[in-house]
């Protein structure tokens, strides 16, 4: 699956995008976020507080809960601020 990373959550983990064979049992973003914050300190600090973070599966906005299914790309932003 291709994972892209955007603003501080890029700049955190040190990549914009990478592909990663996912472990099938990661069902939901939520899943995948707790296996990402697994691997090493930049991807745990990027996730410390998942609540905050959006997701798109596929170009689509989604809540953490999203099923992965038949997710090809999945994409993490941080808050979004207005002005």
């Amino acid at each position: 699956m291709k994972i892209r990373y955007f603003a501080w959550l890029r700049e955190r983990i040190g990549t914009a995008e990478e592909e990663r064979d996912l472990p099938e049992n990661l069902v939901t973003v939520a899943d995948l976020i707790a296996w990402l914050s697994r691997i090493d300190e930049g991807y745990a600090y990027a996730f410390e507080q998942p609540e905050t973070i959006r997701v798109a599966i596929n170009q689509e906005h989604v809540e953490i809960t999203q099923p992965l299914l038949d997710a090809k790309e999945i994409a993490f932003f941080p808050p979004m601020t207005g002005g």
